[in-house]
């Protein structure tokens, strides 16, 4: 794959409270995909940008949330986000905590 496509199937990384216990504590990198993708992609994805191996994917669907300005309602876009399970001894450096 072109690191193009790369991209367009890698968004962004997900950097919360919650995301960054989980690559302490269980090895798992949190990501915003693009929702046509599918886990192979992702796995293929991940593998190629931070030369790693992927153990596991788990994906899902965050819904958009219904947000109000003034008098107007509208709705906020779905978006995906995946949980890489890296293989023992990986590391994502991005997803590091410096002290």
């Amino acid at each position: 794959m072109t690191q193009e496509k790369l991209y367009e199937i890698i968004k962004r990384p997900i950097i919360s409270e919650k995301s960054t216990a989980l690559a302490e504590i269980a090895n798992r990198a949190v990501f915003q995909v693009a929702l046509a993708a599918t886990k192979n992609e992702i796995r293929d994805a991940v593998e190629q940008l931070f030369k790693v191996d992927v153990k596991a994917v788990k994906t899902m669907i965050v819904h958009g949330k219904n947000k109000r300005s003034g008098r107007f309602e509208y709705k906020r876009s779905n978006w995906k986000k995946a949980i890489v399970t890296l293989a023992d001894g990986q590391r994502i450096d991005l997803l590091q905590v410096k002290q």
